[in-house]
């Protein structure tokens, strides 16, 4: 492509970019509003006029994935020879080679994971650690290293800005763990990825002849993601360009969601202050989404008061789609099969699985949709977290359990399930502790309730669920999940989906406690929860939709409200869904009322199997799944794996036996 080939494929924001080759140049960038072809573009096009040299630019993000995404972008343009790397992968690169001029000899070996290290600093304070603290002290000490606080001044740096006590440690321990980390790394001969950053920008800064050597080398920068960068990151920069203003920073105020990692926009927002002669282009042009996802983000965020002021309301390009949907849920369970039916319908429909996905609040949240989804027979992955039953809460509770159906064979279900797990660390209430610690109790909580529900489906029959009974259940249930993820359905946090989109995606869990997390208790940090919402909507390219459920479990206190974020979004009275839990698992249509004699005939069926087999009744099918199937009435295997409770081993068990009666009252 020439030159002004390159400028005829982008419109005119973005052509406004690419003619930007020279002085400091800020791009603030909506969602879906093209700004990785913007900037590609603009150096392809500094290439093509001769401004820059290949070689002499080097273009840093925040992932390997959006990284590759750059190299291949320049590559399809015909540049080579552009460095586009991490700030982690730029830096030791360079960290690498100037290692042995500096301090003489090979680099030292980089940390793959503190938590050995952490552990040790701590025994030797004398702090009693489990795996999970150790997690969570890590994150803090890696917040401490990115925001360049020391350990003599993480009091009043943490203090300063609000943050949480990790795993409960009070801040004067945080400190003094900080220190002893430093020390046993020194001992162990070590570095850690902050050190990387930390280490080439002070060498950098001292060693004038190794930043001219790096300045004369790279000459253009270009920062994406700029509202994520940290104070390292930012002092590493500031050596890189040496006093110079070539460079380029593209960001979003309004994606800033990782502030608990050390991530700031105040570089972003201040970018003008710090550079008066500075050109700013916005991008507002949504190329992802359609008109109805684009409202509800510009909606989203016109409540804070900041985004319209800012000229970076979206402007929808793509032809009107579908409504977005709006539904409430009477309980969690019936919000996981809601969705997996509503998931059912659009691969029907021809939606690839791998166009769809799931987005919730925290990890503990995906066991539902998890479950939901292998029991309607449809492939899932779990991004950014381990699948449910991989977790090592789970597997070491599955293994508490096998050990208690032996001894506890003679305790009713629920009360042995608390005994056993309370030794585990579950609680009858949350921790107030953030992080691993409230995701394994989240996890532990999902054990619990399963029992609590398997109880109560056998509440009548002579013989109550055991223990026994409960481990059957998860091991089918952990068998049914091993669906392929090539093409699967994804699974993810609002963290995790950040820079990715989907043709459809489901936003689940949005209730007070939820979205916004309890957890964030001041200003800022609901502002940036409001913003974590606006990453999930803006992921969705044609299909949205919001729901909440009212309780945990069903027949429970129905006690949720839906998020705040959504007061004058959420449609109210014939606009707003109400799903119960058999409906909420239907496939297709309208269904009718439920026939008393298939409720019968299905209920006598089950009695005379479970005798066979001598099992309680509720272990061949629950009252729910009964139920659904004489309101549904389904006619093949794929309408009658779309009822909740019957999944793929219950239809290779039952399948052709439940059609058959369904087809004699039809």
């Amino acid at each position: 492509m020439s030159a002004d080939q390159l400028l005829d494929a982008l419109d005119p924001d973005q052509r406004e970019v690419a003619l930007a080759l020279t002085g400091p140049v800020c791009v603030l960038a909506g969602a879906g509003t093209g700004k990785t072809r913007a900037i590609t573009h603009r150096i392809a096009y500094g290439v093509r006029t001769g401004t820059y040299s290949p070689t002499s630019v080097l273009a840093v993000t925040f992932t390997a994935r959006a990284a590759g995404e750059m190299r291949s972008r320049l590559r399809a343009l015909g540049v080579v020879g552009v460095q586009a790397r991490t700030f982690h992968a730029a830096a030791l690169r360079q960290l690498s080679f100037f290692w042995p001029k500096v301090f003489g000899g090979a680099p030292p070996r980089v940390l793959d994971h503190k938590a050995p290290v952490v552990a040790e600093a701590a025994s030797r304070l004398g702090l009693g650690v489990d795996r999970l603290s150790v997690r969570d002290l890590a994150s803090e000490i890696e917040w401490s290293k990115v925001s360049l606080v020391a350990a003599d001044d993480y009091v009043r740096a943490a203090s300063a800005t609000g943050r949480p006590s990790p795993a409960g440690y009070d801040r004067a321990t945080v400190a003094r763990l900080i220190a002893a980390y430093e020390e046993s790394k020194d001992a162990r001969g070590v570095i850690d990825f902050e050190d990387v950053l930390t280490i080439l920008g002070a060498m950098l800064q001292e060693r004038r002849d190794i930043a001219e050597t790096v300045r004369s080398q790279y000459r253009h920068f270009v920062v994406d993601e700029y509202q994520d960068v940290s104070p390292a990151q930012q002092h590493l920069l500031d050596q890189w360009l040496g006093g110079r203003t070539e460079l380029c920073v593209v960001g979003d105020p309004s994606q800033t969601i990782y502030s608990f990692t050390g991530a700031t926009p105040h570089h972003l927002l201040t970018f003008g202050q710090r550079y008066p002669d500075a050109q700013v282009v916005r991008l507002v042009r949504d190329y992802r989404s359609t008109p109805q996802v684009v409202d509800v983000a510009n909606r989203l965020l016109a409540a804070t008061g900041r985004r319209r002021g800012s000229g970076l309301e979206l402007v929808a390009q793509r032809p009107t789609g579908p409504a977005v949907g709006y539904t409430t849920y009477d309980d969690d369970e019936a919000e996981a099969a809601g969705i997996a039916a509503r998931i059912g319908r659009l691969l029907a429909a021809g939606t690839p699985a791998r166009e769809i996905a799931v987005l919730y609040r925290t990890n503990g949240q995906s066991e539902a949709f998890e479950q939901a989804l292998a029991e309607a027979g449809i492939g899932y992955l779990v991004r950014g977290g381990e699948r449910f039953f991989g977790r090592k809460e789970v597997r070491d509770a599955l293994v508490l359990l096998r050990g208690a159906a032996r001894s506890m064979a003679d305790v009713a279900l629920t009360e042995a399930v608390r005994d056993v797990l309370s030794g585990a660390g579950w609680s009858p209430e949350p921790p107030a502790a953030r992080g691993a610690v409230r995701e394994r109790w989240d996890s532990l909580q999902a054990l619990v309730a399963l029992a609590d529900e398997l109880a109560s489906s056998a509440d009548g029959d002579a013989d109550g669920p055991t223990v026994a009974d409960l481990v059957a259940e998860l091991d089918e249930r952990a068998a049914a999940q091993h669906a392929p993820a090539v093409d699967g359905v994804t699974l993810a946090s609002l963290h995790a989906a950040k820079g990715l989109e989907w043709d459809a995606v489901f936003l689940a869990g949005l209730s007070e406690g939820l979205v916004p997390i309890s957890l964030a208790e001041t200003t800022d940090a609901v502002a940036e929860e409001r913003r974590l919402l606006y990453v999930g909507v803006t992921r969705a390219r044609e299909h949205l939709e919001l729901s909440f459920a009212r309780a945990r479990n069903p027949g429970g206190r129905a006690g949720r409200k839906r998020s705040r974020f959504l007061d004058g979004i959420w449609p109210e009275g014939d606009g707003r869904r109400r799903t119960g839990a058999v409906q909420g698992s239907r496939a297709t249509g309208s269904p009718g009322e439920q026939d008393p004699a298939l409720v019968a005939a299905l209920q006598d069926w089950r009695r005379q199997v479970a005798a066979d087999v001598d099992r309680p009744v509720w272990t061949v099918l629950a009252d729910p799944a009964i139920e659904g199937i004489a309101a549904l009435r389904p006619t093949t295997v794929g309408e009658l794996s779309r009822v909740k409770g019957v999944g793929p081993g219950k239809i290779d068990a039952y399948g052709s036996a439940l059609l058959g009666i369904v087809a004699q009252h039809r």
